[in-house]
């Protein structure tokens, strides 16, 4: 038994789930790993978080965010035990039906789990905003770069063009700077959104992988949800969300929109670089796999009129996913 599997029985020993039967859950781009625990008498079910502070873990995030997330109504894991000090939590388990996987089985509900993901938005920007840190220029321009820094890496090697871009695309952050900034989640999408049928209204979508919330632009989770890097979204669904969104937030859709195609530009090529850099440091080339679609998202945004100060010097600087450039990528 490893040191790290002997804290993990010493934390669920403190807890009714000591005898619990445990298997493995599919983790995340994270160090954290995740156990389904089932009590062998009730079948009664629990998940084990364990997040290795060595690792850079840290679960203090999780709970901060989930307190708050279900005293407005929404439907975070209730927290069961935790030891935060060697990075463990006990939380309730919300199944196994992502979004991901409840659409391609019943293709009927997807717009019935994208209006029901968009009004827990709503909920969420309409509650109170806890103490946190701001997602703000500098910051996103700096997740931005990776693009320069990690997606062109074998590629394109030459840097020129990042600090003209670093400029320019500063100055579009700051034009669409948030006057009410709300709690964005950062990574709001099909595979970390549960359907809960059995519950009431805002409540029947599960929350996960919320620990990197920060405050920021109303528009930035409804463009992780809809520009999602892993599913194709129909185009006819993000057009109807949005204007669900502008319905029930009141907010004016010229200027909303701007933000949406700034803030989706921003995302987007963050998630390029991350993809590459989980691809060539990590040993994770499935990530790369993804990188054709979020190549369309981001082609797609930079046609925006907003975006014209950044766009052809993003076309000139960012190569094409071709599966030669894919290629070269995973083998670097």
């Amino acid at each position: 038994m490893s040191e790290r599997d002997g804290l993990a029985r010493s934390f669920l020993d403190g807890t009714e789930w000591a005898n619990a039967r445990r298997s493995p859950l599919a983790g995340d781009a994270s160090n954290r790993r995740y156990e389904r625990l089932t009590q062998p008498t009730t079948g009664k079910t629990a998940v084990l978080m364990d997040a290795p502070p060595d690792k850079g873990e840290d679960v203090r995030p999780f709970l901060y965010i989930a307190r708050h997330l279900c005293a407005i109504g929404l439907s975070a894991p209730e927290i069961l035990a935790e030891d935060c000090h060697n990075g463990f939590l006990l939380i309730e388990d919300l199944g196994d039906a992502l979004f991901a996987r409840v659409i391609p089985v019943q293709p009927q509900l997807e717009p019935t789990l994208y209006a029901a993901a968009t009004d827990v938005l709503l909920t969420l920007h309409g509650a109170g905003l806890p103490q946190l840190d701001s997602y703000d220029t500098g910051l996103m321009t700096e997740m931005a770069a990776l693009a320069f820094a990690k997606y062109r890496f074998g590629i394109m090697g030459d840097a020129n063009g990042e600090s003209q871009f670093r400029d320019a695309f500063s100055a579009l952050l700051d034009s669409v700077t948030p006057a009410r900034p709300v709690l964005i989640q950062r990574d709001y999408h099909a595979e970390n959104l549960l359907w809960l049928p059995d519950r009431q209204g805002v409540a029947r979508v599960g929350l996960l992988d919320f620990q990197d919330a920060m405050a920021g632009h109303p528009a930035y989770d409804l463009v992780s949800l809809l520009q999602d890097a892993r599913r194709d979204v129909p185009a006819e669904i993000e057009t109807a969300m949005i204007t669900r969104y502008l319905q029930g937030s009141g907010l004016a859709r010229n200027a909303f929109e701007t933000a949406y195609a700034v803030l989706g530009a921003q995302r987007n090529l963050r998630i390029l670089g991350v993809f590459a850099r989980l691809g060539q440091d990590r040993a994770k080339p499935h990530y790369v796999d993804l990188i054709p679609r979020v190549w369309a998202h981001l082609m797609r945004d930079l046609e925006h009129a907003a975006l014209a100060p950044v766009a052809e010097l993003l076309h000139d600087a960012l190569p094409p996913p071709t599966p030669a450039n894919l290629q070269m990528l995973k083998a670097s």
